[in-house]
């Protein structure tokens, strides 16, 4: 009956086909909130009312913003951090801290393909590492580990190895807005290179024959895009413009008159709050994106070993942690049996006394026979022992592949460092890079240190605890043929090196001095004479201390670099869209936009296009009733980004358009499409319930109608959409292809302009799939 009453809907008569196939409705047990379609792939990603991300193919398979490969899904939580996903099985391959507030949208672009004779070979940048180095390792299990456990691995905590260790044929990038007006940028989603704050940018608009600066207070970024070729972001912020137009100083006093008239014909608003689109200048990713995407790939893969070394060290001190608690749990009563008795000495003393042919002292016979006894040495043993194996699979599966890894790739990095023309202005700094190349080899040599104390440390233990279990076996008058015998001389070691202390805990320790003689530091010394490290204290530092400090040098440089692009990303222009009456909580669902980029030669005119090649943004939003006198419209910005033409070297105008939805209906969601078209989801407004309420799906083509331009030397505070309130264009419905549902619609609407698809979503939960390319034949909806 559904699709009877829908096809009655459709005007035309006989057997005419209908807009938009139906490929797929499906009832859905959530309420969605937020739905992505993947570029590449027929996946549809939703976000439910409940915060759940559920992962469907297009024959709504269910699966586990979307990397432009389409194998990784970007998710914004509201704690401020990214996660990526994999999108076939939903691990969790890296998690990113880039925001401390919630993140209120995404964007992945990927550079526009180059044609292969366009490739500057001189650039062509391969990653030496695997072939001198089999693939890096992955990050350990960490604790609860119990002390004989053999495996370290776990594959559903294997984070992002994946994602730094696959080849990326396309540089590309994850940008990032939150409700306080911050954008973060990360190449490949995993390595943050640059941050900024609208409300500390200077942001520029033209005005008058001078140039006015404003700044954006509480600023939240609702929506922004990255161009194709990576060099301009535009963005859509709700937030307070706030003029900052100083006087300079000097002026004489025609030119004080000059900047009043200007002061006072910057004030004629009556509001600043309001939606306001910003073009930030972003051209440091294309200019140099060789060079970006080289520093990425290495920077990145240290940050994943440093995560590995990280992981290594905190389960190597968990388990040996665990094996000296075992020990002392075992061996410390024996203090108390010797106070209890009576006696001036300790448990050095009674075990030398053993040693040396004296008689066995009452405690001691009872600690040995009686507290420890042969089965809870054995025990004591195999802890020991077992930990000892699982610290040196750690350190050669995990912790010294993974250090050699990043001594070899900070190398690459120093290299890249000394190429001072192309890679100073990106802030790859040498000095601080060869830092971190000492720093590198420094711990490379802290972990043969650790290996060495380690095994002596591990047959100390053995040699002693085969003598106490030679003791103990003679104390019960059993035979010890089997027991292999004891070095006397190592025995006294232990007892005074060992049974009280703790070299290895004490190398995995933070803040610890080691104590160095003063012959071995003043050799040390005369090596620096010789061309060696110039730290000489290296070996009063733990593993864990070198470590720390070798991160430390990878967060300065890092940190220069992050720094030095996010000064280059500034402002170019500004425009006001529409005020609102208070600074706004806007979510999606209020405040509907899109941006889109088409090629130049779609509908554009020859101002606005430049040449075949280039794309031109269109930037499409539901305009709130209460900002202008007329209620139910559409704004239509295009060429915003376009200001400058590269070939006639001109400042050229953007252009606009206001439509007006028939008063029937209401504005739920749009989407621009390919081709210069628009698609809107629409719902009866003047339904009296919601069970006679129908809804349509319409698609329109923009090119058709007529744009008007936009001076760029608009006073800033005056909104754009009061000056095209005068040519507003009543939209009807027989100027698009209109497809009517016969239940109310919800947002979002999902529009896949790859795959020629949109999904929407009913209030009874309904998911419909149509295919916007393809009709259906009346014929086939009564069926």
């Amino acid at each position: 009956m559904a699709e009877e009453a829908e096809v009655e809907m459709e005007t035309a008569a006989g057997a005419v086909p209908v807009p938009f196939q139906l490929q797929l409705d499906k009832s859905i047990p959530f309420q969605i909130n937020i739905a992505e379609w993947n570029p590449e792939k027929d996946l549809l990603a939703m976000v439910t009312e409940d915060s759940k991300v559920v992962l469907h193919r297009f024959n709504w398979q269910r699966l586990w913003m979307i990397s432009p490969d389409g194998k990784v899904i970007a998710l914004g939580l509201e704690d401020g951090s990214i996660l990526l996903h994999d999108v076939e099985n939903g691990k969790l391959l890296k998690s990113i801290k880039s925001h401390s507030v919630a993140v209120i949208c995404l964007n992945w672009e990927e550079e526009a393909h180059i044609e292969k004779g366009e490739i500057d070979s001189a650039f062509v940048y391969e990653d030496r590492t695997r072939r001198f180095f089999p693939p890096a390792p992955r990050v350990p299990r960490m604790p609860g580990l119990n002390a004989g456990d053999a495996g370290f691995m776990d594959d559903l905590e294997d984070t992002f190895h994946e994602l730094s260790t696959s080849p990326r044929q396309h540089f590309n990038m994850l940008s990032s807005g939150d409700k306080d007006g911050c954008i973060c940028f990360s190449i490949f989603g995993i390595f943050p290179i640059g941050k900024i704050n609208i409300h500390k940018l200077s942001l520029c608009a033209p005005f008058l024959d001078k140039t006015a600066t404003f700044q954006l207070l509480n600023a939240s970024i609702h929506q922004l895009a990255l161009s194709k070729d990576l060099s301009q972001l535009v963005v859509l912020s709700f937030g307070e413009l706030e003029e900052n137009l100083v006087k300079p100083k000097g002026k004489n006093v025609q030119k004080d008159e000059e900047y009043a008239e200007v002061q006072k014909f910057s004030h004629t608003g009556d509001s600043s709050v309001g939606l306001h689109c910003l073009l930030l200048n972003t051209s440091i990713f294309l200019d140099r994106k060789n060079e970006l995407q080289q520093v990425a790939q290495q920077a990145s893969s240290i940050e994943d070993l440093v995560e590995v070394v990280r992981a290594s060290l905190s389960v190597m001190s968990k388990q040996w942690s665990e094996a000296m608690h075992s020990f002392h749990e075992k061996f410390d009563p024996l203090s108390s049996l010797i106070v209890s008795h009576g006696l001036d000495s300790n448990p050095q003393d009674e075990f030398l006394s053993v040693l040396f042919g004296a008689r066995t002292s009452p405690p001691l016979h009872q600690f040995l026979v009686n507290s420890l006894g042969e089965a809870g040495l054995k025990r004591v043993c195999k802890a020991v022992d077992t930990a000892g194996k699982e610290l040196h699979s750690v350190i050669h599966e995990h912790l010294q592949p993974a250090v050699e890894i990043i001594g070899f790739r900070i190398a690459e990095l120093r290299g890249l460092s000394r190429w001072r023309a192309r890679y100073h202005i990106i802030g790859l700094d040498e000095k601080l890079i060869d830092s971190a190349t000492e720093k590198a080899g420094m711990l490379l040599v802290h972990v043969e240190r650790f290996l060495r104390i380690l095994a002596i440390v591990l047959y100390q233990f053995q040699n002693f605890f085969n003598w106490v279990l030679r003791y103990i076996k003679i104390l019960m008058s059993e035979p010890i043929d089997q027991i292999q015998p004891a070095n006397s001389e190592l025995i006294v070691v232990f007892l005074k090196f060992l049974l009280d202390h703790d070299p290895i805990g004490e190398l995995l320790e933070v803040n610890k001095i080691i104590e160095v003689d003063v012959d071995t530091m003043q050799r040390i010394e005369q090596l620096v004479m010789f061309g060696g490290y110039s730290d000489t204290n290296y070996l009063e530092k733990t593993l864990s201390d070198e470590f720390n400090q070798l991160e430390q040098c990878l967060k300065e440089a890092f940190l220069l670099q992050f720094t030095t692009i996010s000064q280059k990303i500034h402002c170019e222009d500004l425009m006001p869209l529409y005020k609102v009456g208070y600074t706004p909580e806007v979510s999606s669902s209020d405040a509907p936009t899109s941006i889109f980029y088409y090629k130049g030669d779609h509908g554009a005119t020859s101002e606005v296009c430049t040449d075949g090649d280039s794309r031109v943004d269109y930037i499409c939003f539901k305009v709130p009733d209460e900002s202008l006198e007329l209620t139910n419209c559409i704004g239509i910005i295009r060429g915003f980004a376009n200001g400058l033409d590269p070939v006639q070297k001109r400042v050229t105008s953007p252009e606009a358009i206001l439509l007006c939805i028939p008063d029937a209906f209401q504005c739920i969601d749009l989407s621009l499409y390919k081709e210069n078209q628009i698609v809107l989801l629409l719902n009866e407004a003047t339904s009296t319930s919601e069970s006679t309420m129908r809804s349509l799906v319409m698609m329109v083509q923009i090119s058709d109608f007529c744009f008007l331009p936009l001076s760029r030397r608009t006073p800033a505070n005056l909104w754009t959409l009061q000056i095209l309130k005068a040519s507003a264009v009543d939209m009807h419905l027989e100027i698009g292809k209109v497809r009517y549902i016969s239940e109310p619609v919800t947002s979002p609407l999902a529009v896949s302009a790859s795959r020629g698809l949109a999904c929407v979503f009913t209030s009874r939960r309904h998911a419909m799939v149509y295919i916007l390319d393809e009709d259906e034949d009346e014929t086939s909806d009564i069926d």
